[in-house]
């Protein structure tokens, strides 16, 4: 019998929720059960501009095995897995690109019931954590890549700008990589509660304190002997964040660019002031690998980090707008401050 399953489609700035024929796997690719799919920055900052196509978005993905294509019988770290299993992946591949596949690919973005990994190349591990950790692998990958790349030491003093999800995956990253001073700037309030709750030392309201070089000055002082961070990671996606993150880079320290993936434009520096003076070290995350997926999910199924901590809501699919909205303007949805939102489809998330 023909089953079929819903997938959210969005163009321009408007979603709906279509129903598609689910596919039959062909030999090499896996379909599955989606439990859950954080909104991640990327979607959001694409919607704002307006998405150009057609487009099922979706990239940050849990979900139980519906059906294995001949020829698959283990992960992509050699464990065997089966129908039923609950499974994490990568999504750099060639239909989910990004989570932006065509609207005339089934199932291939994560807002619905359904996710359909017609790549054979795709990276796949089987997850024992449960839902609300695992549709967080992709976006701590992104963490743990940005340690990677800020060279992130035992004792080191490191700051984190941008207190949304991303960040935190940042802050935890840098957490287990050694970091002995964690300082985190954002907003608004209760996103940075959170951050203290997760292992930030100190924190800096960008509400509370609007004025950079005020900021600035308070940041400094948190820094040991006022001399700056040897890493600051960039995850708040905001222009300004950019030349104010640099001026708060020890001499010979680290400055990580995550949080502009997507192209918000130019911003003014001082190539004398912000990098040969200090001799600063600049380093670009553009998403991730293989490889930090297999380090971030292995942090993740050895337990002892809350990371569930960080969803904040579990919206159904009809309710993906709100979302995106709450992010965009507010960080508020029903009563309480949005930090990951996760969408689920008819099977929801056990």
């Amino acid at each position: 019998m023909t089953r079929t399953g819903q997938a959210v489609v969005t163009v321009g700035k408007e979603f709906s929720i279509g129903e598609y024929t689910v596919p039959d796997p062909a030999p090499g690719t896996v379909l599955l059960r989606q439990e859950l799919a954080g909104i991640c920055g990327t979607d959001l900052h694409n919607w704002q501009k307006g998405i150009e196509r057609a487009t099922m978005l979706g990239h940050e993905n849990v979900g139980v095995i519906e059906a294995l294509g001949k020829g698959v019988t283990t992960d992509y770290n050699g464990a065997s897995i089966r129908e039923g299993d609950r499974v994490v992946f990568h999504p750099r591949n060639t239909v989910l690109a990004s989570g932006h596949g065509g609207a005339g690919e089934p199932f291939s973005g994560g807002y619905a019931d359904y996710i359909y990994l017609s790549d054979p190349a795709s990276c796949i591990i089987r997850s024992e954590a449960p839902p609300q950790v695992g549709v967080l692998a992709e976006p701590f990958t992104i963490g743990v890549h940005a340690a990677l790349r800020g060279g992130v030491k035992i004792g080191d003093t490191v700051i984190v700008q941008g207190a949304g999800p991303i960040g935190m995956m940042c802050l935890i990253a840098a957490q287990i990589s050694g970091a002995g001073r964690l300082i985190v700037i954002g907003g608004p309030a209760g996103r940075l509660e959170l951050a203290r709750k997760l292992g930030a030392h100190e924190t800096v309201d960008i509400m509370a304190v609007p004025d950079a070089d005020e900021r600035r000055e308070m940041a400094l002082g948190m820094t040991p002997g006022r001399a700056g961070a040897d890493v600051v990671i960039e995850a708040a996606g905001f222009l300004p964040a950019f030349p104010e993150g640099l001026e708060l880079v020890k001499e010979d320290g680290v400055f990580v660019e995550v949080g502009h993936y997507v192209d918000v434009g130019t911003i003014e520096v001082n190539p004398h002031r912000h990098f040969l003076r200090p001799n600063l070290r600049l380093e670009g995350v553009r998403g991730s690998d293989f490889h930090h997926f297999v380090r971030a999910v292995a942090v993740m199924e050895s337990g002892g980090i809350d990371f569930a901590a960080v969803i904040s809501h579990i919206l159904p699919l009809e309710r993906v707008r709100e979302g995106f909205e709450a992010l965009d303007s507010g960080y508020m949805l029903d009563g309480k401050t949005a930090f990951k939102i996760a969408v689920q489809g008819v099977f929801g998330a056990s």
